[in-house]
């Protein structure tokens, strides 16, 4: 596959840089108590989501993913302020407030979450990748799943039937080294996490994901391989998170010197060495890259900051799907069966 424009390295360099200092600001905010909860950075893993969702048609194909997903959905198109504001759970933000720091959603770019259950979004990916060959649509699902989750029972489900009914998705797993505070190397037996593929008969693939022109070079093919044979393959993405797994791990498991180590090799220096050696951008082009990328940090802050909360009217609404055209809600049909569950056997049968 040909490798990104040089316009296109450009924009990566951008994009991951925004992602990068909305991350680093958003660690300020939550100390400052600007907002609560759970909170977890992506930082150092900016090149995974810039090379992976720049290989898709944004706002076509479909993305999920886990917990770790402030920087995914603006990839896809969603702004700066909408993330923000879901942050600090304002009505501005792209959920109204609703889902907050692990639960992000955007209907525009096709971005299914922001999920919260561990693995959780496995089995969901498996669904719309049922959805899109039953639908007869071309077009792929990414999944984006963390290097422990890939423990959980679901998982292996999922990709079970994923590969039985050659289901087009991607899932990718995004190896960071780390579970929470746990080694990989601790709880899995693979020196290669690609390779539990193997067990369901399904391609794989192992990508270097500190380097964004590599990630978007391979993803592409992928994909487009994926869309043609509509057939399922796992991916292992190596990378490195740079912050602690949340914002609460005080990171007691790892080294300074391991940290420092993987900082030479950050996705962002990597991108910036190789812009200068094409000479495609200048210190004053980065310098002014920063400026920009800060005013729109700040602004995206202040616009959070200043938003209403939302109303308490609400509450219930988004709760349950909206009733399909034309069917009228019967409260005593509900009544009814919930009555009839706590019946005996011979009880119903005697109703009838």
């Amino acid at each position: 596959m040909p490798a990104p424009s040089n316009d296109q390295l450009v924009s990566f360099y951008k994009e991951m840089l925004l992602g990068r200092r909305i991350e680093e600001r958003a660690g300020q905010l939550y100390v400052q108590q600007k907002f609560s909860g759970f909170c977890h950075l992506y930082i150092g893993q900016e090149a995974v989501s810039t090379g992976c969702l720049n290989a898709i048609r944004k706002g076509k194909d479909y993305v999920i993913g886990g917990y770790r997903d402030h920087v995914q959905p603006m990839v896809l198109g969603m702004s700066a302020r909408a993330m923000m504001a879901e942050l600090f759970g304002k009505a501005t933000g792209c959920v109204r407030g609703k889902g907050g720091s692990m639960h992000m959603f955007s209907k525009e770019g096709r971005f299914l979450g922001g999920h919260g259950i561990v693995g959780g979004q496995a089995p969901l990916a498996t669904g719309v990748g049922w959805k899109i060959k039953y639908s007869k649509e071309d077009l792929v699902c990414l999944c984006f799943i963390g290097d422990a989750a890939i423990n959980q029972g679901q998982f292996h489900e999922a990709m079970n039937m994923a590969a039985i009914w050659n289901l087009p998705v991607i899932f990718i797993i995004e190896n960071n080294l780390y579970g929470m505070g746990t080694a990989i190397k601790r709880t899995c037996a693979l020196d290669v996490l690609a390779d539990r593929a193997k067990g369901y008969n399904m391609a794989q693939a192992v990508v270097d994901g500190r380097n964004v022109v590599n990630t978007y070079t391979q993803m592409t093919e992928i994909v487009e391989n994926v869309r043609k044979t509509s057939k399922p393959i796992l991916i292992e993405i190596q990378t490195y998170r740079l912050r602690g797994h949340s914002m609460s791990d005080p990171q007691a498991y790892r080294s300074k010197e391991e940290v420092e180590s993987e900082r030479a090799k950050d996705c962002l220096i990597l991108l910036k060495d190789e812009l200068l050696k094409r000479k495609l951008a200048t210190e004053a082009d980065f310098e002014a890259w920063e400026e920009d990328v800060a005013n729109v940090v700040e602004d995206a802050v202040t616009f959070a900051d200043e938003s209403p909360e939302p109303e308490l009217s609400e509450l219930w609404d988004d709760v349950l799907a909206p009733e399909p055209e034309g069917l009228v809600f019967n409260a005593d049909m509900y009544r009814t069966q919930a009555e009839t569950a706590a019946l005996s056997l011979e009880e119903v049968m005697a109703r009838r």
